[in-house]
């Protein structure tokens, strides 16, 4: 492992992608970024980034806004719980930090919604501190490198793989080195077939060497997910729909969605929908309830309810509501 730093970061200063983030790497852009990309692709975070800065461009203004509102520029983009650590963790920089990410790992560590992957990406990339980022790119790059059989789920070899990295960053070059090693693991050592021959780490890839880099990285066996059968109800009185907000646990945490329960006596069919989140799917069927009674939840009008945060699935029944005019 020891000879991959030369001719990745050679690779990486010839194919590195311009990404926003990257224009200009402080410790606020970093983090934003880093918690955006957790489980959800560069494509689809782009606009959401954007929009993000545009709204909250530092840590203070991103502490000063409601959470309803930092919600609502999440909303889509799934795993809301990062928006809401995302907030907790802009007021506690501001309020005890003046404002300033600490240039040191445990201290970034110690942050809410802050893990070692992300805590690593901002020693690194902000402050050049030779911390590595390790993903699940990076991980599906380093066994591949090592052919190591240990399944890359296991927090031991996770660890082992930070320190390893760690200590090859190279003086001045540490966020550089952390990129480059996400960059290649997402743009050339791919999940399935990869592209060995654009690769800079070809010769000293074991897996390659051996014509089985199809064997790694050795995943532990998934568990299947667990299915939900839930019912929609799009309660309406006059122009307004009910609303009701989660609480403050659990998935979809703190969001509005439309209400649930037994079907009324009187309500239509509208539509179904199948929404997989990692352990769970919801497998739901909506139904259009006119002149509907009171209940644990708040009526908005059309405008009322576009200024709130409800979950992508949902996406179906909102539509619907859209095209009635709530």
């Amino acid at each position: 492992m020891t000879d991959i730093t030369a001719p990745l970061l050679e690779w990486y200063g010839k194919h590195k992608r311009a990404l926003p983030w990257r224009e200009s790497p402080d410790a606020y852009r970093v983090w934003v970024s880093e918690i955006m990309l957790q489980q959800t692709r560069i494509q689809a975070v782009m606009g959401y980034y954007e929009r993000f800065m545009t709204a909250f461009p530092s840590v203070e203004a991103l502490a000063q806004a409601e959470e309803d509102a930092v919600l609502k520029l999440w909303e889509g983009l799934g795993y809301y719980s990062r928006a809401r650590n995302l907030h907790k963790c802009a007021k506690i920089v501001t309020e005890r930090c003046d404002g300033q990410f600490p240039a040191d790992y445990k201290a970034l560590r110690a942050l809410p919604g802050i893990g070692d992957y992300t805590a690593g990406a901002i020693a690194s990339i902000a402050f050049n501190l030779p911390e590595a980022a390790v993903d699940g790119n990076v991980m599906r790059l380093h066994a591949r490198l090592t052919a190591c059989p240990t399944e890359i789920q296991n927090p031991a070899y996770r660890k082992a793989v930070q320190r390893e990295l760690s200590a090859l960053s190279p003086a001045g070059q540490c966020g550089d080195f952390s990129s480059a090693l996400m960059e290649l693991g997402e743009t050339v050592c791919l999940p399935g077939t990869p592209r060995c021959g654009e690769c800079p780490l070809r010769e000293p890839c074991e897996a390659n060497k051996r014509g089985e880099t199809a064997l790694y990285p050795v995943m532990a066996a998934k568990k299947p997910r667990r299915v939900e059968e839930r019912t929609v109800l799009l309660l309406l009185r006059g122009n307004r729909i009910a609303l009701h907000k989660r609480g403050d646990k659990g998935l979809l945490a703190g969001l509005w969605e439309f209400p649930g329960g037994e079907v009324p006596e009187g309500a239509e069919m509208c539509g179904e929908a199948v929404h997989i989140f990692t352990h769970v799917e919801w497998h739901m069927k909506g139904y259009i309830v006119p002149d509907a009674p009171d209940g644990d939840y708040q009526w908005f009008t059309q405008s009322e309810r576009r200024q709130l945060a409800i979950p992508s699935a949902f996406r179906c029944f909102a539509a619907i509501a859209e095209e009635m005019g709530y």
